[in-house]
């Protein structure tokens, strides 16, 4: 293989790499509004902890004309906590939550979701605030990537997360370091701690495709052959 021809299909495996692997797509709405996307979408959540009384489970619900409907559940609690009201009711991957504590969802573009957290007799609350309606549409989830909601972690104390105003506008970014979920379940006379129920959320990047960079091997093979042809003729 000529210098040429390898300098010209590097150029192009670079080429396809950095059209595989672009940005993470932009979510159009993903925080206490509502969750929609204007272009399919994959997701990845990780459970982070719980302190909260209840055996609860996260789920992902459709919504269309202010009904939900669960499509898919994230991670299910099989205990209230690790060790009862101990580290106030501290649930932790490996004992109060099984599995790898990672999951990918694609939403589907322009479909209306919202997060769920079911805590059994106490109910469902969404991440939606307008959902919540037998509570007045009150606000049960913050949405934050900024670093004060990161450092609450496992600091195991009951005001944390309280000051959920400051966390949220309302739409959180997915890309980078992507952004932090958390839940109140109105447990405990609606203390509002908002650190009952705590996941990440980052978008997955696209993967670079083989597809894409076989068409471009196979266009440069092309031309080098017609460009032969001509010089034979």
């Amino acid at each position: 293989m000529n210098a040429k021809l390898l300098s010209a299909l590097t150029a192009t495996a670079a080429a396809t790499a950095l059209l595989g692997v672009s940005a993470p797509a932009q979510a159009f709405s993903f925080g206490t509004n509502g969750i929609t996307f204007t272009q399919n979408t994959d997701v990845r959540f990780n459970f982070k902890e719980s302190h909260g009384a209840y055996t609860s489970s996260l789920g992902i619900y459709s919504v269309k004309d202010s009904a939900t409907s669960l499509v898919s559940t994230l991670f299910s609690e099989t205990k209230s906590s690790d060790n009862q009201w101990e580290n106030e009711w501290k649930g932790s991957l490996g004992n109060t939550v099984l599995g790898s504590g990672s999951a990918v969802f694609t939403f589907l573009a322009n479909q209306v979701y919202t997060l769920g957290l079911n805590s059994g007799g106490n109910g469902t609350v969404y991440s939606t605030s307008a959902l919540n309606t037998g509570f007045g549409g009150s606000q049960q989830a913050v949405f934050g990537g900024a670093s004060s909601l990161w450092s609450a972690l496992g600091k195991e104390t009951t005001n944390v997360f309280q000051a959920a105003g400051s966390y949220t506008d309302g739409t959180a970014s997915l890309s980078n370091e992507g952004t932090l979920i958390s839940f109140d379940d109105r447990g405990n006379r609606n203390d509002a701690d908002f650190q009952d129920f705590t996941v990440s959320a980052e978008a997955v990047p696209e993967p670079i495709t083989m597809t894409g960079l076989a068409l471009g091997l196979g266009g440069l093979v092309a031309a080098r052959r017609r460009r032969a042809s001509k010089t034979a003729s």
